[in-house]
């Protein structure tokens, strides 16, 4: 069974319905790590050793944070900066990531149709997520589609219900031997039917 590290950067996480809905899911299960970034570094004081022996003890990596300005909070940011060392992470002696899988989950106010070019946020969220994936085949990651819940603000207890669910199927189908590859050539990882059934 693959290993999970759940990477949350979310400032304002008790205001958010849908980071909640999505949280509320996560079982106490060994091999799921929930690790809240501004909980555990409320000064911005990343422990870089702490973190990198975090990530060398899991197989899948999930960046898990508001979109916040087409990209994520401050502190995930500054975790990358300083957690992603040259010769640990990336560089000629830096192969501490290489293979395991890293995908972002993301929660946007705005809906799917204003992320495109006839939308008024002119791009795509893969395109505003190229940062993270260039980051992930640096270090020699396989990345995956985001995970995406749009439109958070006019969603209903239902539809949050149902993002809720895929969550927690996508999570079992990630610890699993699952072929991953199935996944990359997705939008959303979300739009796959087996997150539906």
């Amino acid at each position: 069974m693959k290993k999970i590290l759940i990477i949350f950067a979310h400032p304002k996480f008790e205001k958010s319905r849908a980071n909640l809905a999505l949280i509320e899911r996560l079982k106490d299960e060994s091999h799921i790590t929930f690790h809240d970034l501004y909980e555990q570094y409320p000064n911005f004081h990343i422990d870089v050793n702490k973190e990198q022996e975090l990530l060398e003890q899991h197989d899948v990596i999930i960046w898990h944070h508001p979109f916040y300005w087409y990209s994520s909070p401050a502190i995930l940011k500054q975790w990358q900066d300083m957690v992603l060392e040259f010769n640990w992470a990336y560089g000629p002696e830096g192969k501490a990531l290489e293979g395991k899988t890293v995908m972002n989950v993301i929660t946007t106010g705005g809906t799917r149709d204003v992320y495109c070019s006839e939308g008024y946020n002119s791009f795509t969220v893969n395109q505003f997520l190229r940062p993270f994936e260039q980051t992930a085949k640096l270090c020699g990651m396989h990345y995956l589609p985001p995970f995406a819940v749009m439109g958070t603000h006019t969603l209903s207890d239902e539809d949050l219900e149902n993002y809720a669910n895929q969550y927690e199927v996508l999570l079992d189908i990630l610890k699993s031997d699952f072929k991953q590859d199935a996944l990359t050539n997705c939008f959303f990882v979300n739009d796959l039917p087996i997150l539906s059934n």
